[in-house]
């Protein structure tokens, strides 16, 4: 990341990056199969396709993609089921809630720029209890053209009043990286999130590589926020 103006904000992806929705992606392929009586997938199996939603989600579970004559109902279908399952398991990464209590702290405004339909992103991030927080949501039906189309992340700096340069934005796929040096904004990669199955992030071109929300902070100049105790164990 080249020295420049300061950041002023973070722009996250949503799946993979600021919050793990896999397990009720995975729940949601699974009822299509339960209808079908076909065994389930295991969540392993069809994580690393979660960043492409239905499309990938319906290739990874049914080995069918857009050029097959039942997609595109397998493709409603899909939405119609996870539309009722958005948030029965989905949480932030760890770390992260304390890395957005940073963010805020610091006078950093953050968002969310997904590929994710504009309204199942909203509903995501209202089942998290972060829509009053969050300053900009940008889904992939907001603009004309999606992600790695700088178009999205544009949208989305104008909402916030400040230039490309000054926002950073951080993905765990490589349409992401691609996206962000389009729109000449900073860009590093999650390697905590999904990666997809093609070259993993080292390939990308991002500013640089993080494996948790906790080693982006130093990124922008804050302290690495502490780990909070699991109080699940």
């Amino acid at each position: 990341m080249s020295p420049g103006q300061p950041l002023r904000a973070v722009l996250f992806d949503l799946d993979g990056t600021l919050a793990d929705t896999a397990p009720d992606m995975a729940r949601t392929v699974n009822a299509m199969r339960e209808a079908r009586r076909l065994p389930p997938v295991p969540l392993d199996a069809v994580r690393p396709f979660v960043s492409r939603g239905a499309r990938g989600m319906i290739g990874a579970a049914f080995g069918l993609g857009p050029e097959d004559a039942a997609f595109a109902a397998m493709r409603e279908e899909f939405l119609a089921i996870y539309s009722d399952n958005l948030c029965i398991e989905t949480r932030l990464f760890p770390e992260m809630e304390a890395l957005l209590d940073g963010l805020e702290a610091g006078g950093l405004a953050w968002g969310v720029v997904t590929n994710k339909f504009e309204r199942l992103a909203q509903a995501v991030i209202e089942g998290l209890g972060l829509a009053s927080r969050a300053a900009v949501l940008v889904g992939g039906d907001t603009c004309e053209r999606a992600k790695p189309f700088p178009d999205p992340l544009l949208h989305a700096a104008r909402a916030l009043a400040l230039a490309p340069a000054q926002i950073l934005y951080v993905g765990d796929d490589e349409r992401d990286v691609q996206a962000a040096r389009a729109a000449g904004m900073p860009v590093l990669a999650a390697a905590y999130g999904y990666l997809g199955d093609g070259p993993g992030p080292a390939h990308w071109g991002a500013d640089a590589i993080v494996d948790s929300p906790a080693a982006i902070a130093p990124w922008l100049g804050l302290e690495t926020p502490a780990r909070r105790p699991d109080l699940g164990s």
